[in-house]
């Protein structure tokens, strides 16, 4: 695994999980003591668990496709970066799944809010690169992104700038992801 490989896995599900970290300061804030703050950290790996599973699958049945193909597939983050601007534009009542207490709950809401993960990681995983090298540093990532959550609950100013301004840079980021896709650039 290289210095690039971990920086390009690394800024990849920090783009793609910015919403869970907002999610994950709502979890941190409703759960009360250590033993509910595990089932939010159980939870969370569990569901991107799920995630990584469906991008992995999808991933390899892309691989069947010639090169040229796994390019266009950098046309799907494009469509989820527009959709991400849209929502961001045109907020609705239902855009976000609403927290659930226990483990289950937690694991749906993530696996549930990461369809724009899957949507980048399976074009990303079927251009060919170290598969098993994104997967440890995305999980990884949620061990990070899981203590980020606890400090952020325990900081409800820092909680609300991120929730003010985080969908406004996971569009644009998409976007860009999907053109290096398409271009090959990734």
């Amino acid at each position: 695994m290289t210095i690039e490989l971990i920086g390009r896995a690394a800024a990849m599900f920090a783009v793609t999980n910015v919403d869970d970290l907002v999610l994950l300061a709502v979890f941190f804030g409703q759960a009360a003591g250590r033993r509910n703050q595990l089932k939010v950290v159980a939870g969370q790996f569990l569901g991107f668990a799920w995630i990584l599973a469906v991008a992995v699958a999808g991933a390899l049945g892309a691989g069947l496709l010639p090169d040229v193909a796994v390019r266009w597939l950098g046309v799907l983050p494009i469509l989820l970066g527009l959709r991400a601007a849209w929502q961001a534009f045109h907020p609705g009542d239902d855009d976000e799944p609403q927290p659930r207490a226990g483990i289950l709950g937690i694991a749906l809401v993530c696996f549930a809010n990461g369809g724009d993960n899957v949507g980048v990681y399976v074009p990303a995983f079927a251009a060919g690169h170290d598969l098993a090298g994104y997967v440890v540093v995305f999980l990884a990532g949620v061990a990070v992104w899981c203590v980020a959550g606890w400090f952020l609950a325990t900081r409800p100013g820092v909680a609300r700038v991120l929730a003010r301004y985080g969908h406004l840079v996971l569009p644009v980021v998409l976007v860009g992801l999907g053109v290096l896709i398409l271009t090959g650039a990734f």
